[in-house]
């Protein structure tokens, strides 16, 4: 085993300090995970499975891999408590070549791209309170490249103006970014109870579900075609086809779930880790999970399926607060949506720099990112994110109807079954560890041990395949995105041959 610890130096220069408590550590795994997906996703859930419960399955399954997920991740980070989380694990557990990979991934789509889908997110539903915050009002026309543009909207400029504002507050100190996120976490979750009470609310008015059949999607006018024409291409039908669909339905959820992981890159900042980081991980995937569900309930008791399906830009929570309030219930939304998507993009820059921190430290990425601020924090590796964020949220794709795309939300689309990929061998990690470092102490170990490994890497692997089946133009590329870190580490570690890292041993 390695005895680098990405997360102290002999250097007397200021270092990570431990500072992160059990809320603070919490906050973070709830307000990484509540962003935007769970008030749009369930419309593609639904319009892919047909029916009320088969939306609710989905959502359960994808609950039950984020939390047994969790369980296993429990055990590795109170293992390796050191800043980086997961790319430690993974370069522990496999070697220095698969941490890169990961890491390279996180900085080069699946952070970034989701800091700056999710500040887009935030500066679409301002838009609602300020119509000058537009998409198509630009600051500097779409300039075309092929099948891409170059754009600066209001919304674009808005985004970017987040993103820097949040990397800005966390440069000045973990408390100061760890406080804004514990108060952004408990606003939201209040939000999201209190969408789900209105939902229920709705629910004695509506009794919208019960215009639909449960189970049986086909009685419900679900076809094949009609689901998804690339499925029904490739020849399968009946329960085979409707299993396929399922699995592509569970993409939504997954992705409302994700980023629960992004704590165990805090680990080298967290006090009593062992105790601190796999309490954090169960409370608050459990509680996302449980409060995911529940608004899910009450999107199929207050609104009909169709309603579901065809919801306004897929705006599921807006059509819930609007079917129950009226206009205002658009407002009361957006609003909702504003804490909701700034919490989340300020958990994801507050962690995320700490894996290009833990990289550099290793010698796999320039020294100058290994560095912390007379505050204690990598403020180069948070300023380095926030450029690359910012970048990413200018490209544009060109749409047949000559229509603007986001570029970063098809790469996010791309680097889903390659994302889940790296979830599953983290989880395996723990098995793979319990063979390789029997001795290592453990002041945490996964309950029910191997069951909960077990039950995410296969549900988790049928996922993968599923999709690459399903979807194999954008799994492939997703994959292929995460491979073009094969040539950049070989030739980065020819290059920085013979330089010690500035790792050392603790």
């Amino acid at each position: 085993m390695s005895k680098s610890d990405p997360g102290t130096s002999a250097e007397t220069k200021p270092q990570l300090v431990r500072d992160l408590g059990l809320i603070d550590a919490t906050a973070i795994v709830m307000g990484s995970m509540i962003g935007s997906g769970i008030f749009i996703t369930s419309a593609e859930s639904a319009r892919l499975v047909g029916s009320p419960g088969w939306l609710l399955a989905a959502w359960v399954l994808a609950g039950i891999l984020t939390v047994t997920g969790a369980m296993c991740a429990g055990e590795v980070a109170a293992m390796m408590p050191h800043a980086g989380g997961q790319y430690i694990f993974l370069r522990e557990a496999y070697g220095k070549p698969v941490g890169f990979l990961f890491g390279w991934s996180t900085f080069l789509v699946v952070q970034t791209g989701t800091i700056a889908a999710v500040a887009v997110a935030f500066a679409k539903f301002l838009g609602v309170f300020l119509p000058a915050v537009a998409p198509n009002s630009y600051l500097v026309e779409p300039i075309k490249l092929g099948p891409y543009a170059l754009s600066l909207s209001t919304q674009q400029l808005t985004a970017i103006v987040l993103i820097i504002g949040l990397t800005l507050l966390n440069t000045r100190g973990l408390k100061a970014g760890s406080t804004l996120q514990n108060v952004f976490t408990f606003t939201k979750t209040a939000a999201l109870i209190g969408l789900i009470v209105v939902g229920l609310i709705g629910a004695s008015k509506a009794g919208a579900a019960f215009t639909s059949s449960w189970w049986d999607a086909d009685a419900n006018g679900w076809t094949l075609a009609k689901a998804d024409k690339e499925v029904a291409a490739l020849g399968v039908a009946g329960t085979i086809g409707f299993i396929m669909l399922f699995g592509k339905a569970l993409v939504g959820p997954l992705f409302s779930q994700t980023a629960w992981n992004t704590v165990t890159f805090t680990g080298g900042e967290t006090k009593d880790p062992g105790r601190v980081l796999p309490r954090a991980l169960l409370m608050g995937t459990a509680s996302v999970v449980l409060l995911y569900l529940l608004a899910n309930v009450g999107y199929v008791l207050t609104l009909s399926l169709d309603q579901i399906q065809h919801a306004d830009q897929d705006r599921v929570g807006t059509a819930t607060m609007d079917a129950v309030f009226g206009p205002i219930g658009v407002y009361l939304m957006a609003g909702a949506i504003l804490i909701s998507t700034s919490g989340c993009v300020n958990g994801l820059v507050l962690s995320g720099a700490r894996v290009y921190y833990a990289m550099a430290r290793d010698g796999l990425f320039f020294r100058a990112i290994g560095t912390t601020n007379q505050r204690h924090v990598p403020a180069v590796a948070l300023v380095l994110q926030c450029v690359w964020a910012c970048l990413l949220t200018l490209p544009r794709t060109v749409e047949k109807d000559g229509t603007f795309g986001n570029v970063y939300g098809q790469l996010l689309e791309y680097i889903t079954s390659a994302d889940l990929s790296f979830y599953t061998i983290m989880v395996a990690s723990v098995i793979v560890l319990r063979f390789r470092a029997p001795k290592m102490e453990r002041p945490y170990r996964t309950p029910l041990y191997p069951l909960p490994a077990v039950i995410y890497i296969v549900l988790a692997c049928l996922i993968i395949l599923d999709l690459i089946i399903v979807v194999p133009w954008t799994s492939g590329i997703g994959f292929a995105l995460v491979l073009t870190g094969v040539p950049v580490y070989f030739l980065w570690t020819a290059f920085n041959r013979g330089r010690s890292p500035s790792s050392t041993t603790s």
